[in-house]
């Protein structure tokens, strides 16, 4: 491993995805995590592993997994082994370790993450001295809420968000605008247990008239809903009924007033027709267990080229039912923009329910010939219905030889699903492996700077 390899694999997803590290683990699979670390110089496996066996209490063995990768100054490891270390006891030790010099002082994030370890090692005054320079921008001073959840010192952080409302009020050309402060005040008091504070701050504000994104509405709908104050809730959705509207009927529904929910929500269907408020009736309805009605609501968007589209929720819901033949008829019956302008995603979509359907035979003949059209193009659906097909070798062998750029991830997740995850680990090319493929991918660009056409390698970087 060096350098260069870990930068290049944390700028591209590399290797192997922290997702697919995280499904390994929940797999009970630290172990071959560890020994990919060891062999594989993965650091995604490596911080992965060290910090399950450290919540274990295998502090030697978490450190000792961790030390290749501090050994060559991989700044990432000295701050998962400082972690480790604070879990150990071992706190002043840690911080030492990882404290920002003077020049790091300057970079905000070397000093949100020094933040987060002193709050865990509960030194919450030298999370806030370390902040301080950068609290002039709400990323930071949201970290430092975050990071001091739980320690008991949300007085001392209330403090800190008054100095801070009140330099967004002084300088209001500066980065950090008012209602952001006053949002996290509402969440520190809330959680403080001073709820009725928490309210009064964002009603007060909201009061003054003044020019607030849609968020601040969002948030205070949710805290109104959360405290049970359904009839100021009913006034904000209709004054903002955009941000407030969904978290007014939800609240109604949790309230035991469903059918009042539903009305509403079907009236401002019927005034504006929005997307998320036929979104929050067809979840108010699956609550129900009126799947057929949630599927008519959703009906009328399936023809919406892009945003708002509720197909795929509604083909979900069918699926999840247990009635992929009807989620099929609705993909054949798709006509209008959206199956105009995509038609690769409707012969997926329609391949993907043939095999949920049982029709696997089917699904792999219709996949097979438009493989032929398109060699390649078609391999990760023909695999996943060899798969539903039972005839899983011939999925592997599909997928082992295919350059669809997704067929690598699909290969893993497919040898996971079958209980083979040390496969699973090695189908997964190495940092090293990966970054000499992207770079032959490079040479290829012509002067321009455009791409030949040419079909993806097998190593090519992994989706999230």
């Amino acid at each position: 491993m060096n350098i260069d390899d870990l930068s290049w694999q944390a700028h591209n997803l590399g290797g192997v995805h922290p997702r697919m590290a995280q499904t390994l683990l929940d797999l009970g699979q630290v172990e071959l995590l560890a020994r990919a670390a060891q062999e594989r110089g993965d650091w995604n496996c490596a911080k992965a592993a060290a910090l399950e066996l450290g919540a274990a209490g295998e502090f030697e063995r978490a450190l000792a997994l961790l030390d290749p990768f501090t050994d060559i100054g991989w700044r990432a490891a000295e701050w998962v082994t400082a972690e480790i270390m604070i879990r150990q006891g071992e706190a002043d030790e840690a911080l030492a370790m990882v404290r920002p010099d003077v020049a790091e002082l300057d970079d905000a994030h070397v000093c949100v993450r020094y933040a987060e370890l002193s709050a865990k090692a509960g030194r919450i005054d030298e999370a806030i001295e370390v902040l301080t320079p950068h609290l002039g921008a709400s990323w930071p001073l949201s970290c430092l809420v975050e990071a001091t959840e739980g320690q008991g010192a949300d007085d001392q952080v209330l403090d800190v968000l008054a100095q801070a409302a009140e330099r967004a009020e002084t300088e209001p050309t500066g980065s950090l605008e008012r209602w952001q402060v006053l949002l996290l005040t509402a969440r520190v008091l809330e959680r403080a247990g001073r709820t009725d504070e928490a309210v009064q701050t964002l009603r007060t504000e909201a009061a003054a008239g003044r020019h607030h994104p849609v968020n601040f509405p969002e948030y205070q709908a949710e805290l109104l809903a959360r405290q049970g104050l359904i009839e100021e809730l009913a006034s904000l959705a209709a004054d903002q009924p955009y941000a407030a509207f969904d978290a007014y009927a939800k609240a109604l529904e949790d309230a035991g007033r469903a059918p009042e929910a539903e009305a509403l929500l079907r009236e401002r269907i019927e005034a504006h027709d929005l997307s998320n408020d036929r979104a929050a009736l067809m979840d108010l309805l699956v609550r129900q267990g009126r799947i057929d009605e949630a599927v008519e609501t959703g009906r009328p968007t399936f023809d919406y080229y892009d945003c708002g589209n509720l197909l795929h929720r509604t083909l979900d819901l069918l699926v999840d039912d247990g009635r992929p033949d009807r989620a099929l008829e609705l993909v054949e019956g798709l006509t209008g923009p959206y199956a105009e302008g995509h038609p690769d995603d409707v012969l997926q979509l329609r391949l993907r329910l043939l095999g949920e359907a049982g029709r696997c035979p089917q699904g792999i003949a219709e996949a097979t010939a438009l493989n032929e059209r398109q060699p390649g193009a078609w391999d990760t659906s023909l695999a996943r219905l060899l798969e539903l097909d039972g005839r899983l070798e011939e999925a592997v062998a599909l997928l082992r030889a295919s350059t669809h750029y997704r067929a690598t991830l699909d290969l893993a997740d497919m040898l996971l699903r079958n209980g083979r995850p040390a496969e699973a680990l090695a189908a997964i090319p190495t940092i090293a492996e990966e970054r000499a493929a992207a770079e032959r991918r490079v040479r290829w660009q012509n002067p321009s700077g455009e791409s030949r056409v040419t079909p993806p390698t097998a190593a090519a970087t992994l989706a999230p």
